[in-house]
């Protein structure tokens, strides 16, 4: 509904009337010539014409005057914009079901607007850029088109693709669409038994997760370069063994396969003798010792070079008591009598030596 409204300050008993685009007189003072019901007077007065319109449509866009019968006539004027929400976004994918790592592209219609709405797309939280079309169509209103084109992964999977409309009528006008992505399988083994170190005589336990779209519906157990045991127990994705022992030893595969493609893991078995990891005596650390070593080398040769100075300083000649007298006497004996103090009393003789 669109109300009008005219006006009029310090009116003299002047005839006020209301018309069309098409200056057709809807309100000629309170009365309707123009035989359209969708108009009715809502308030008439000295100082006021007010019509309202219901149901409004895209004829009745344009400027309505309000007319003032003075000499000379006074005129005001008042467009009327029509908008028109577009219909509801219509999306479309190229590919119902996509591989990984394929390129597809998608369209969003939005039709029947005035003005023309934009579109954004989003894929997930991420959004995309498109490309635009606008068609101005017979009855004078658009229809919006938008392309957008991307490159699907096995993440995508489930991902919705939005298209979102915008348009001054209407907000956050969306369409979905949800992607469907085929992947070839991935393949994980997990060791179910033993945790740690596999021993002879022990049992071994494997179970194969693969995970694919489509879901394989089987996987297959094998050994690189060799057989698998002939004992050995395969139930579904599980690979049991019993009593291991050294000839086991190898590589164990997993392998599953969907239309998409074959994948595979792999788990090499290494059977330790039965004790191994038992009471085992604790490892030397080498590095200390060597540390240790290294630091009481280091000190004797700093010894070694502290003593070597020393006795480099006090090297000289050095005398004992019973030398002195020596120089001035005619043999030893003589010396030994000369010697300061004399030795007549062999108690009383000392002897120094460094």
């Amino acid at each position: 509904m669109a109300i009008i409204s005219c006006r009029v300050k310090n009116n003299d008993d002047s005839v006020i009337q209301l018309l069309n685009p098409n200056r057709q007189t809807i309100y000629f003072r309170d009365m309707r010539p123009l035989k359209d019901a969708r108009f009715q007077l809502v308030n008439f007065s000295e100082n006021e014409l007010r019509v309202s319109l219901s149901n409004v449509s895209l004829s009745d866009e344009g400027r309505y005057v309000c007319q003032l019968y003075t000499d000379p006539p006074q005129e005001a004027y008042a467009d009327i914009t029509v908008l028109i929400p577009p219909g509801n976004p219509i999306i479309e994918a190229k590919d119902e079901v996509l591989s990984e790592g394929n390129e597809t592209e998608m369209t969003c219609t939005a039709m029947s607007s005035k003005p023309a709405a934009t579109i954004r797309w989003m894929k997930g939280d991420k959004e995309l850029t498109g490309k635009p079309r606008v068609e101005l169509t017979y009855d004078k209103m658009y229809t919006v088109t938008s392309r957008v084109a991307f490159t699907v992964n096995k993440e995508d999977d489930g991902v919705p693709i939005i298209c979102i409309v915008d348009h001054p009528a209407v907000k956050d006008f969306r369409a979905r669409k949800f992607l469907e992505v085929q992947y070839k399988p991935e393949v994980k083994i997990v060791v179910e038994f033993p945790q740690g170190l596999t021993r002879e005589g022990e049992n071994l336990e494997l179970t194969c997760q693969a995970k694919g779209k489509p879901q394989p519906q089987r996987v297959n157990w094998l050994k690189v370069d060799d057989d698998v045991p002939s004992h050995a127990v395969i139930t579904g994705g599980d690979l049991y063994i019993e009593n291991l022992n050294k000839s086991y030893n190898g590589t164990y595969r997993c392998v599953a396969s969907n239309p998409l493609g074959e994948s595979y893991d792999d788990y090499v078995l290494y059977v330790y003798d039965s004790r191994a990891g038992e009471g085992a005596p604790r490892t030397v650390d080498h590095a200390v010792i060597g540390g240790v070593v290294a630091v009481v080398v280091f000190a004797m040769l700093c010894l070694l070079i502290v003593l070597g100075r020393y006795f480099a300083r006090h090297k000289g000649t050095y005398f004992t008591h019973e030398a002195k007298g020596a120089d001035d006497a005619a043999d030893a004996d003589t010396a030994i009598i000369n010697a300061e103090g004399g030795h007549t009393n062999s108690d009383e003789k000392k002897e120094y030596y460094i």
